[in-house]
């Protein structure tokens, strides 16, 4: 148990990490599509994907590590229905978040070749911010509910 409350620490730092660079670069990639300026779509989306190397992938794989193993030297199963229900959650935002980073990157490649060429955002730009909103927001929502889970730790069934 020496290890549980570093553990723990890492954790909800990772955890806080994930949520608010989920949520500010989330922010500003809606604010640079509304405002229609492919340099500035260009600007952010780059600050975005960046901010997801150097924060977001670190906590996504720091969170399930910490967890299941602050359940284990608990001795909380990993069925407890809480924790079974987190494990479901993470793993579906990660289906999620994974083709959102793979939109960012094509979001960002795609407005500095339109920005090098001087063309407002095209069809292909639209296609993926509708594809990334419409997986953002599931995302967002899952990571809510985790922390529900959590904290609450409900008897779910």
């Amino acid at each position: 148990m020496e290890f549980y409350l570093p553990l723990k620490w890492v954790h909800i730092l990772s955890s806080t990490l994930l949520f608010g660079t989920g949520l500010g670069t989330a922010f500003f990639m809606w604010r640079a599509d509304r405002g229609r300026d492919i340099a500035a779509i260009a600007h952010t989306s780059r600050q975005v994907v960046l901010a997801d190397t150097v924060f977001t992938a670190p906590a996504v794989i720091a969170q399930p590590l910490t967890g299941i193993a602050m359940t284990l030297l608990a001795g909380i199963p990993l069925h407890t229905p809480w924790v079974a229900a987190s494990l479901v959650l993470f793993v579906l935002i990660g289906c999620c978040w994974l083709p959102v980073v793979w939109l960012q990157w094509r979001v960002a490649r795609n407005a500095a070749a339109l920005h090098a060429a001087g063309s407002p955002p095209d069809a292909r730009h639209d296609l993926y911010m509708r594809i990334w909103y419409a997986l953002g927001w599931p995302a967002f929502l899952g990571i809510i509910a985790i922390f529900y889970l959590m904290v609450m730790k409900p008897p779910l069934w």
